[in-house]
């Protein structure tokens, strides 16, 4: 870019995005003179999903703002929580996000999930087409112009991302209602529905069962049942009143 230059401060939460030259506090940013603000955030390496309000010189402008020489920008975090409107919340996740969609299905949360790489014109083609909100730590999966919406996973940690997601959104949690493999809803079974399923000790232990709409597959509280439990519960102590 060779044109107008302006300063941009960057919100804290924001500034892992940005080379560590640029984080300074009013760092110098020379700009084309045509492109829109949002498109010189973006070549900041701030993705947009990530930015909320943006202000010149004091004052809130849009993404399409073309920046004049000498202006003071600040870019600021998505306020939360996040409320996305026109459909009822939904998510869909990327291939690295296993665990993260797992949790959220065990939860109740409507979440789509690719187990294979299948590239990021069609995660991004079905985050359009189901109105999902894409989730991803792919950086570049997210600017891409045929999204609906999408966000950032900040942390590594399975614990962490879905805490972060569950702050961010708010969704609401009906827990035990979905199916962890395929996102299916869950109905009540009979031993004899589910009984090809379950091995002798099985028959012998539990007596309450769920089945998949969808995939057929059964549910009962097994072995890791206290764990998926606690995870449950940290869930609905801490975000279940918050809607």
């Amino acid at each position: 870019m060779n044109g107008p230059e302006i300063h941009v401060d960057i919100a804290p939460e924001l500034e892992i995005f940005v080379p560590s030259g640029r984080r300074r506090e009013g760092a110098a940013v020379t700009t084309d003179g045509m492109s829109s603000l949002g498109h010189v955030v973006e070549s900041m390496g701030v993705p947009l999903t990530e930015v909320g309000t943006l202000l010149v010189d004091g004052h809130e402008v849009p993404v399409s703002h073309v920046p004049s020489a000498g202006e003071r920008v600040r870019v600021q975090t998505v306020r939360r929580p996040q409320r996305v409107p026109g459909a009822p919340l939904a998510f869909l996740l990327d291939v690295h996000l296993g665990t993260l969609a797992r949790r959220l299905r065990l939860l109740g949360v409507d979440t789509g999930y690719e187990s294979t790489d299948i590239g990021d014109p069609a995660l991004a083609a079905r985050s359009a087409a189901e109105r999902r909100v894409l989730l991803s730590r792919d950086r570049g999966l997210l600017r891409r112009r045929e999204l609906w919406a999408g966000a950032y996973v900040y942390s590594t940690s399975p614990e962490e991302q879905l805490r972060d997601v569950l702050d961010r959104f708010r969704p609401e949690l009906r827990p035990w209602t979905r199916c962890t493999a395929c996102n299916g809803l869950l109905r009540e079974a009979t031993e004899e529905e589910v009984a090809d399923q379950l091995q002798h000790g099985t028959r012998r232990t539990y007596d309450v069962f769920a089945r998949c709409r969808e995939c057929g597959r059964a549910y009962w509280k097994g072995a890791h049942h206290e764990k998926l439990e606690a995870i449950v519960e940290r869930a609905l102590t801490e975000f279940a009143e918050r809607g």
